[in-house]
């Protein structure tokens, strides 16, 4: 998708909830996409599936080394 047809896109999603955003808004929005969208898509394509979950996990403290 090109620039300005994301930017055309976003603002209009944007505007199906009332929201208006300017160059500047649409600007920062496409740079934060560009920054954490291909490491969403890492974590979509990771394969957990022979991982096992934590029992009882201490939420306040990284997860136990094994």
């Amino acid at each position: 998708m090109e620039a300005q047809d994301r930017d055309e896109f976003i603002a209009a999603g944007l505007a199906s909830y009332g929201i208006e955003a300017d160059e500047i808004e649409l600007a920062v929005i496409g740079a934060a996409h560009a920054l954490f969208w291909p490491s969403i898509l890492e974590l979509l394509e990771l394969d957990a599936e022979g991982a096992q979950p934590e029992r009882d996990p201490d939420l306040a403290h990284a997860p136990a080394a094994e």
